[in-house]
This record gives structure tokens, sequence and C-alpha cells, in this order.
């Protein structure tokens, strides 16, 4: 395991925080994938903050999965761009696949992870998709 994800490990453990499950990806940037999901709505969001080698630690959500469709293409790329242009710390797209995903990056000093600015960044993420999650689906589900 990286330097970075042994100190967030650390950090979850000494704030009794559970829901995670360390992943390593064994890969040339020595990944380790934190594994985890927000409820919104009811839903199972999956979530992953993923600590390597790199300055840059991600969050990544996965919103809905094949969510893009001919029909509401237009819809759903119209309304994430309007919401990237609204927020910084976070930026909505859609995968080749049609995944509506959401991804923060957080800039890492070296061998460092800050637990703590990840748990925030996360606190924000779920205030936000709170409000908009109904809204993102209305516009997945349109026909």
């Amino acid at each position: 395991m990286n330097r970075r994800a042994q100190i967030f490990q650390e950090y979850l453990q000494e704030n009794n925080i559970d829901c995670f499950n360390a992943e390593e990806i064994n890969d040339e940037l020595n990944t380790t994938a934190f594994r985890s999901h927000m409820e919104i709505a009811g839903q199972r969001i999956p979530l992953v903050v993923i600590l390597d080698d790199s300055i840059y630690g991600m969050l990544r959500l996965q919103i809905a999965p094949k969510a893009l469709k001919e029909i509401n293409k237009q819809a759903i790329l119209e309304y994430i761009n309007e919401l990237n242009r609204q927020y910084k710390v976070f930026k909505y797209y859609v995968t080749t696949d049609g995944d509506l995903c959401l991804d923060c990056c957080i800039l890492c000093e070296a061998e460092q992870a800050n637990g703590p600015m990840v748990y925030t960044v996360m606190n924000v993420i779920l205030t936000h998709l709170t409000e908009e999650y109904p809204v993102l689906m209305r516009k997945v589900w349109a026909e």
C-alpha cells in the first residue's frame, strides 16, 4: 500500500470510519482504491477514493450506470454542462459506456493524504447530490 493510502487508512481508523474497503491495484502508480457508497434518495451510489504515488487523489462516484441513451442524451449533457459551470470542486462526465459519473481531484502533498479534506469534500458532494440527484434521475428516465 502506498504511503498516502496508509495515512488515509490511519485517518479512517482513528476516526472510527469503517465504511471503506481498501483494494491495492498493483499498477505502476502503486494505486490503492478505497471503495464505499453514498446513500442518496434511497439509492446506494458507488464511491471510490483513489490514492497513488502521483500528486493527485481522486474521488469518483458512479451516479447512474448506462444512463446516456439517444432519447435523453441532449438533456443530460446540457444539464451536466450547466452543473460543471456552477461547481469548481467536482465535475460530471459520461463514460464511453454511457455511465454518468462525478469526479473530484484533490492535490496531495508529498506522501501525504489529507483525510479531513477528503471527508469534507465527500460531505460537500453528499449535500449537492441530495439536492441534484432527483433532478439528474428525471433527466436519465426522461422519454
